[in-house]
């Protein structure tokens, strides 16, 4: 199924199962694909909808532009066209950023929130050791969008998964069609490194946001993703961080039952 955005991009989605409507965002590089593991978990107690992102998988819009406050107004968009509100939001890596970005600006459309490693960096700003860390992280981006810039889509998804979001020996170990969709989309994340908010924060609307929010993180995900969690913990006034072991940057794909679970448990409390 489609909806048009206010900027007439076609957003393309899928609705499964009944109860409270909840919101799968995923992140960069990849489509709604990726939720595949846990969908069938989450449907016995929501009514779940996964869409493509902007320039991602079948949804329009050219890949390599756009904004994530163009995200955060598709998923409004999406949420408003269904007649859904306030609805739950479950959300990975650059997909938690658009969602927190989103509970800031429209809380009155949410209720609560998981976001598992938003790479928000602009959270780690306010002290001289999260800048420190955070500058490590943008050099890093900087070497991608430099191989992206150069049409080295492959060599950009690489470097991609086994410096910033997985780790070292990672990329031989995903299974073929994963690294065809990550090179497919790399256009979609030169888009993003192109939009100088993308990875920023605002501190000042994150401390008023009183949407409850899950933060989850692996105990095997990169070490930047950690100070992230405990800045943004420190920040929200409503939320609680909650960390997986064993698990990585995506837990919905490699530990789906134990994603579930804990998703099932702290959306179903409120």
């Amino acid at each position: 199924m489609d909806v048009e955005s206010a900027d007439g991009t076609t957003l393309t989605y899928e609705v499964a199962g009944d109860g409270d409507a909840l919101v799968l965002i995923h992140g960069s590089w990849v489509d709604r694909q990726t939720w595949g593991f846990v969908i069938p978990g989450l449907v016995e107690s929501f009514r779940v909808i996964s869409y493509d992102r902007r320039g991602h998988g079948e949804s329009t819009a050219p890949p390599d532009a756009g904004t994530i406050h163009d995200d955060v107004a598709d998923v409004v968009t999406l949420i408003d066209a269904l007649g859904h509100g306030p609805v739950h939001i479950v959300a990975n890596s650059y997909g938690a950023c658009t969602a927190l970005r989103l509970a800031a600006s429209h809380p009155q459309r949410l209720a609560r929130m998981v976001c598992h490693e938003p790479p928000m960096l602009g959270a780690l700003d306010a002290d001289d050791d999260g800048r420190v860390i955070a500058n490590t992280e943008r050099r890093k981006l900087g070497e991608v969008r430099q191989r992206l810039e150069q049409g080295e889509h492959a060599d950009s998804a690489e470097y991609f998964v086994e410096h910033v979001a997985i780790g070292p020996g990672m990329w031989s170990q995903l299974p073929p069609p994963m690294q065809e969709t990550f090179v497919n989309h790399a256009p979609t994340f030169l888009g993003e490194l192109r939009d100088p908010d993308a990875f920023g924060a605002d501190l000042a609307s994150l401390q008023r946001l009183s949407t409850p929010v899950l933060l989850t993180y692996g105990d095997q995900s990169p070490a930047f993703f950690a100070p992230i969690i405990d800045r943004l913990s420190s920040l929200l006034p409503n939320a609680r961080q909650h960390l997986l072991p064993g698990a990585g940057h995506v837990p919905h794909m490699t530990h789906p039952d134990e994603f579930v679970r804990i998703t099932r448990d702290f959306l179903i409390e409120g």
